[in-house]
């Protein structure tokens, strides 16, 4: 029924825990300028906070997407012991992240005002938010690339290097966010534009360190870095087989999210503050919940790849298990925590409530997530159904979650607690449909070729 292998715990253990660091370190870089932004007004927090949806939604199309989709062949291909393959479908993934990266920046560079009002209308959010984005946009370049190329490193079960850059990342940024967003140590007081400036200086770094560890000090790949630029229609076909549908779910996935953030810019700016402060207390003490998803990508994947199918089931049923342990450990986390974290901030009384309030649904909502994503996302992509998550996050989240939570705000106008309830809901109800498509186990497809060319 389940693994006794001691070896498969450790692994399960180490992997998630390594991606759990990074992505605590990474999104540190935002909650240092949301908690530094916090200390400074609730106009630059509310207006940080919807710009950083934009990074969300690079994030979730570059490093969800792109990323994960080189992810589940990398991870198969490693599993049959061939390298030259997973050096290519790495540098596809490059190219693909690069092209999003310059895209996002067009759009954002000369459409500021513009984007962010499409998510708030208080004019004072807007430009606040516009400022930022000014700046900001310039690290949707380099982000998506580096984040993307750390991604598909996992896949080789590569992933100290990850929290490494983060870490340096963060102290760099907390470090410049003192200087320019208060105007210490003789630079002048830039307020919310400081902690953009703070935050591409970081990006730009973090892209630096991965490249030079890429070129200089990886020695189980050996990549090239000339082979980001050099065209490779052999796997092209491959590569976009597998990555479009995930790239496909993870935009509907992060433009939904968008949405909701766009339901509740409309409501009022107290609304706004409350829910930024709960996005990022969900992102950071979410962490290793959310890392088992990669993990449980990784380690199905590899046995897939080397055509140990009997291992599946055990592997599979073993997996959930582990999820839902880590799902509740993570609820408990969060309902232990909750008023540390908001004391770091500088609230409103009715701010301070409506996060608390907002907080406590998220406690009971991650038992969901840190079940519904590692398998829709971990398992079955993997497992290498590739299409699975692009179904069924675009049905929950376009015919339930949006307008449900639309007539609850603007229609019905209940209570900001119920609206936030019901954007959150599908993190429960997609496990029925996850749960049964997992455990129906066809979802094992080969992604690999038997002989690439020379």
């Amino acid at each position: 029924m389940f693994v006794k292998d001691k070896q498969f715990y450790k692994t399960f253990a180490a992997l998630t825990a390594m991606i759990a660091v990074q992505n605590l370190l990474a999104f540190g870089v935002n909650m240092a300028d949301n908690m530094m932004l916090g200390r400074y007004s609730e106009t630059s927090i509310a207006a940080a906070s919807l710009v950083n949806q934009i990074q969300y939604l690079l994030q979730m199309v570059s490093v969800n997407g792109i990323g994960t989709g080189a992810l589940a062949i990398v991870a198969q291909y490693w599993g049959k012991g061939e390298a030259e393959p997973v050096r290519r479908v790495i540098a596809l993934m490059v190219k693909f992240a690069a092209f999003v990266g310059v895209l996002f920046w067009a759009v954002t560079f000369f459409f500021p005002k513009e984007i962010v009002g499409l998510m708030t209308d208080k004019p004072a959010v807007i430009d606040e938010g516009a400022e930022y984005l000014r700046l900001m946009c310039f690290t949707y370049i380099a982000f998506p690339v580096q984040s993307a190329l750390v991604m598909s490193l996992r896949g080789v079960k590569i992933a100290n290097i990850g929290p490494f850059i983060s870490a340096v990342s963060l102290l760099i940024n907390i470090a410049l966010n003192w200087v320019f967003i208060y105007g210490n140590l003789g630079a002048p007081e830039m307020g919310i534009a400081g902690a953009a400036a703070a935050t591409l200086i970081a990006r730009a770094l973090e892209l630096i360190i991965t490249l030079v560890y890429v070129r200089f000090f990886d020695k189980k790949l050996r990549i090239r870095l000339l082979s980001f630029f050099k065209p490779d229609m052999y796997y092209f076909k491959d590569f976009t087989k597998a990555a479009l549908p995930v790239i496909g779910s993870a935009a509907s996935w992060g433009i939904g999210t968008i949405m909701q953030t766009v339901i509740l810019g409309h409501l009022t700016e107290t609304v706004i503050a409350a829910n930024s402060i709960t996005v990022v207390f969900h992102q950071v003490l979410g962490v290793y919940a959310l890392g088992a998803n990669w993990t449980c990508g990784v380690m199905i994947g590899n046995i897939v790849g080397a055509g140990r199918t009997e291992l599946v089931r055990p592997y599979t049923r073993t997996l959930q298990l582990l999820c839902v342990l880590n799902g509740l450990l993570s609820s408990l986390v969060f309902f232990t925590l909750r008023d540390f974290v908001l004391g770091f901030y500088i609230l409103t009384p009715e701010t301070e409530n409506l996060a608390r309030a907002f907080i406590t649904v998220q406690c009971v909502t991650i038992i969901g997530t840190a079940y519904l994503f590692p398998m829709e996302s971990g398992i079955i992509l993997g497992g290498g159904n590739t299409r699975y998550a692009f179904f069924v996050d675009t049905l929950f989240i376009w015919l339930w979650v949006l307008p449900a939570s639309a007539l609850s705000a603007f229609v019905f106008r209940f209570p900001h607690l119920v609206t936030f309830m019901l954007l959150k809901s599908d993190q429960f109800l997609k496990c029925i449909p996850n749960a049964i498509t997992v455990n129906r186990y066809r979802w094992i497809r080969d992604l690999t070729r038997e002989t690439p060319p020379e």
